[in-house]
């Protein structure tokens, strides 16, 4: 039976209905009553007075939705895509964690955390449900305004699942080995409340059978930043990230949450291009695999065999990169890997080049970082090239527009040319000669 008192206390706090109302701005939000019921649809809370009334009608959460829409009064069942594509001015991206148990949970979350600081990502936020699990957030504010030449606005929900098809790819086995080296298969059964045969596929544990990943249709709702929990009567409570490792529930009770951080707070304005770009970049040579289970180990893809271009040959920017760098390190994997497979490097020489170079990096990057972009690049059937040299973002932008100019000044569009016209120039002087 919930305690309505405590649930009165709880929204009779100013700070509460302030931070409620900041967060419902553009968003459809509807009342969750103690049986687990809605109420209707499409609604809004524009005023302190509305969540007052909400509450004295029964209300104990308040789930909103993930879009943001110019008008959410004018929102309707079986409005046509294009309708609501037209209303909508905007979407977060929710990871919502589910999972039985709270240990779990936290480690998952940990996981994605370290992966979109991996992909530059500033506007990270994380809070718990109230539950046993977390959401993590990246505000829209985060991508760019347009992808591929289509407002952004336009491509939920496809986008997201992109981007989450590819986080969930990209920190699989990290997070398999995190489980495994916390729990044994039994005891991460026992914690998930899925038997051994549920989690695993050939015998090797698969973390997104233990962990669920929702992708999200439109209108969906999610629990709001500081609304209570309808069935726990815990606070749905942001959370600094550095405070994650130390979080308890009863950190979210009623008694000890306090309104401090924001929710999808926006730092720096489209941090996400590079996880858009990347994300993309996977979903194309990926999506008719993503549901095959998991390899304990990747299967190399051996590239077409020919002569070895010694590093002597290489462009100047290539040699620019392998000196170290400050700034574009995660770019400058991408331009590295294709640049030497199509150099015809073995893999082992690409990955041992790769990993000395990191050492010359400053900071470094992580090591599975570089072995999870290591193992996507070998999984491919061909050679995907680098980019060519006038494309700003990965070189004028890393500092190498003095290196690329070189290139140019040969005739030479994308740095894998450069190797063979400078041997067909030197053999010209030779004959020459």
């Amino acid at each position: 039976m919930v305690d309505f008192v405590q649930v009165w206390n709880w929204y009779s706090r100013e700070q509460v209905r302030k931070a409620l109302l900041q967060f419902a701005k553009n968003r459809e939000v509807v009342s969750v009553f103690s049986d687990g019921s809605y109420g209707k649809r499409p609604d809004v809370i524009m005023y302190d007075g509305d969540i007052l009334q909400a509450i004295a009608e029964g209300t104990v959460a308040f789930h909103c939705s993930v879009e943001r829409w110019e008008n959410p009064i004018k929102l309707d069942v079986g409005m046509k895509k294009e309708d609501l594509d037209n209303l909508r001015i905007g979407w977060d991206v929710i990871i919502d964690i589910d999972v039985k148990d709270f240990d779990i949970a936290k480690l998952c979350a940990k996981k994605f955390i370290e992966a979109l600081k991996d992909h530059n990502l500033k506007n990270i936020s994380i809070k718990f449900t109230g539950g046993k699990s977390f959401h993590i957030g990246i505000p829209f504010e985060s991508f760019p305004e347009k992808v591929n030449g289509i407002p952004t606005s336009k491509l939920y929900p496809e986008l997201q699942e992109k981007i989450i098809e590819y986080l969930k790819f990209y920190i699989a086995d990290e997070l398999r080995e995190e489980l495994l080296s916390n729990w044994s298969i039994s005891e991460i059964s026992q914690k998930s409340g899925k038997s051994i045969e549920e989690i695993t596929a050939n015998e090797i544990l698969d973390p997104f059978k233990v962990i669920n990943i929702d992708i999200f249709s439109s209108r969906h709702l999610f629990r709001m930043p500081y609304s209570l929990n309808e069935n726990t009567l815990l606070v749905s409570l942001p959370i600094k990230i550095d405070r994650l490792e130390r979080f308890e529930k009863e950190d979210a009770s009623i008694k000890n949450a306090k309104v401090e951080e924001i929710f999808l707070k926006v730092v720096e304005k489209e941090d996400a291009t590079m996880l858009v770009i990347e994300a993309l970049d996977w979903w194309s040579k990926n999506k008719i695999k993503i549901e095959e289970p998991i390899s304990q180990k990747v299967k190399l893809k051996k590239i077409e065999k020919g002569k070895k271009i010694p590093d002597a040959f290489f462009p100047p920017c290539i040699k620019r990169i392998l000196d170290g760098l400050s700034d574009g390190r995660k770019r400058a994997i991408f331009i590295l890997v294709t640049f030497l497979r199509n150099m015809n490097w073995d893999l082992e020489d690409i990955e041992k080049t790769i990993m000395e170079w990191n050492e010359r990096n400053k900071p470094p990057l992580r090591p599975n970082y570089l072995k999870t972009q290591l193992r996507w690049h070998f999984r491919q059937d061909r050679n995907l090239l680098p980019p060519n040299c006038d494309n700003k973002i990965f070189y004028e932008d890393m500092g190498l527009k003095k290196e690329c100019e070189e290139c140019v000044k040969m005739g030479v569009k994308n740095p894998v040319n450069y190797p063979f016209k400078f041997l067909k120039i030197m053999k010209k002087k030779k004959k020459r000669k």
